[in-house]
């Protein structure tokens, strides 16, 4: 695909678009809820038991510790000023083998997310993370779904507002062409050509197979190249009872997305054979709308609907006690969460 055809589809794709395009036009909602709430920074309640509320610069190792201990992965947390062979020696000592994921205790959005195959790959892991970071076992099951939860606080159950599966970015050899050139046939890897040069370096003149697959990545990530499908539909009384379970033995969680592993989508609504690996708070998206076949009105009639539910679920928490971030607070977090981002970006 030619670099103008490519810009084209991203023009034409909402999907791709930059965050503030998507949610700036959103902005004159965002200060109504506030308003409602008497606080421009009211999502810091929605989750009284995590940092901001889990709208940004929240460990991630203090939310495992938060969740039911089987269903999270084994995880270890690594600071910076470890050393990486003193490090590596904790973490095989503990259970985790090789290959094992790597990420940052403070993230997003998957930046400075990576699977760890070797000592020497670890070590430069370390060396180049900003910061603290996680150990974490790799989970065996080929299937990612992101579930987002809302409860209201006094509840005795919450709701599942969205379901979204991840297919993660791959190609498919066809016997003649190269990586390179299965990359840049599809719009989709195409626009994360630049990564995906750097990871497989030596791997780029490599003819596949015809009928061969390759994932190229291997996280359900949308800003790492995951396709986002809607499956909302497919909600049940089982997968609600699996999720309530699980939430509901977690302190003040009210509001958030699971990203969860799993066997089968049957599986995985019996309440087995499922790992849940990440929960994303205030600052979670519904990544449901993410799917290609939503419109972008689509997508704002979704974004508006779970402020309005975050909204409600913070002034219900306020009330109870939970204080919202000042102004002063609030800014600095944004500031914070700013130059954060800059520097995962250089992973």
């Amino acid at each position: 695909m030619g670099s103008l055809r490519l810009k084209w589809h991203r023009l034409t794709h909402w999907e791709y678009w930059p965050l503030w395009a998507i949610y700036y036009p959103l902005f004159p909602v965002w200060l109504y809820f506030s308003l409602r709430a008497r606080s421009f920074f009211f999502f810091n309640a929605a989750n009284p038991c995590i940092k901001n509320g889990g709208m940004a610069m929240e460990s991630k190792m203090s939310i495992y510790d938060l969740m039911p201990r089987q269903y999270v992965p084994q995880t270890l947390f690594i600071d910076k000023d470890e050393s990486p062979d003193a490090a590596l020696e904790r973490i095989l000592a503990s259970g985790i083998t090789f290959p094992f994921i790597a990420k940052p205790d403070i993230g997003m959005k998957s930046f400075g997310v990576e699977k760890i195959y070797d000592e020497d790959q670890f070590r430069n892991y370390a060396l180049k993370t900003p910061s603290h970071y996680l150990a974490q076992k790799f989970i065996q099951f080929k299937n990612e779904v992101g579930i987002f939860y809302v409860r209201r606080p006094g509840a005795s159950e919450g709701k599942i507002t969205g379901i979204v599966s991840k297919e993660f970015l791959s190609v498919t050899g066809d016997g003649k062409s190269t990586l390179l050139e299965l990359i840049r046939k599809d719009p989709r890897s195409h626009v994360q050509l630049k990564k995906l040069e750097e990871k497989l370096e030596m791997e780029l003149g490599t003819v596949l197979s015809d009928g061969e697959k390759r994932v190229l990545v291997p996280y359900g990530s949308h800003a790492r190249g995951a396709k986002f499908n809607d499956i909302t539909h497919k909600l049940n009384d089982g997968l609600r009872k699996t999720i309530n379970n699980i939430c509901g033995q977690m302190e003040h969680f009210h509001y958030g997305r699971l990203d969860v592993l799993y066997h089968t989508f049957e599986d995985l609504c019996d309440g087995k054979n499922f790992s849940v690996i990440e929960i994303n708070g205030a600052g979670a998206e519904a990544t449901h709308i993410y799917d290609p076949k939503h419109s972008l009105f689509f997508a704002w009639r979704e974004i508006m609907r779970h402020w309005r539910m975050m909204c409600e679920v913070s002034i219900l928490n306020h009330q109870n006690g939970h204080p919202y971030l000042s102004f002063r607070e609030g800014r600095a977090m944004l500031r914070d969460n700013a130059v954060w981002e800059a520097k995962l970006r250089e992973i």
